[in-house]
């Protein structure tokens, strides 16, 4: 079975993502962002099964001890180094494509919508990745300093849409930081 892939990332004018292990507003915190964050990736779309969220070793590490694993959710980590996953974590996957495998295997009973949480190494190989993929994006209208980038989003196989369920339209604020929720799809080819 041929799953669509999600991706859910928030970024700076310049596509930061990250900024020494933290998101690069900390510790400004955007509250509706995070519940549409919750929200997009706990939400499934078929009774008794969850989505999986896939991410990176730092990326699971960045996530506040009391916030893992995230609830409603199954929370597989990447990494070449471990051996079992890291405490909290329900599976450990050595990479993208081993993960992959293991929702359509050990995990096809349970696993509803697949998503990829980061971090930068992760979203490139996402974006890249043959089949359906949609791309959730925080558009955050505000600088801030950052050392960790999404790739550009390629306009050739991605399309942003007019709009998408679930997804609100107008312009957020909160605590001084404007943002807008925006939603790519790859692109027939």
């Amino acid at each position: 079975m041929s799953r669509i892939l999600n991706g859910i990332v928030a970024v700076c004018p310049d596509l930061g993502i990250g900024n020494n292990g933290n998101l690069p507003w900390h510790p400004t915190r955007l509250k509706n962002d995070f519940k549409f964050f919750r929200t997009m990736t706990s939400t499934s779309s078929v009774e008794g099964k969850q989505n999986v969220v896939i991410m990176g070793r730092k990326t699971w590490f960045s996530i506040p001890e009391k916030n893992r694993p995230m609830n409603d959710r199954i929370n597989i980590v990447l990494s070449r180094e471990y051996k079992a996953p890291p405490a909290g974590a329900h599976h450990l996957a050595s990479d993208f494509t081993s993960a992959l495998r293991l929702v359509e295997t050990e995990l096809a009973d349970q696993a509803d919508q697949i998503w990829i949480i980061g971090g930068s190494s992760l979203y490139k190989e996402f974006m890249e990745s043959p089949g359906k993929t949609r791309l959730f994006v925080t558009r955050i209208l505000k600088q801030f300093e950052c050392d960790t980038f999404l790739p550009e989003i390629n306009t050739d196989k991605y399309r942003l849409l007019p709009e998408f369920p679930g997804v609100p339209q107008e312009l957020q604020e909160e605590n001084g930081i404007q943002y807008r929720f925006e939603v790519y799809e790859s692109i027939d080819l």
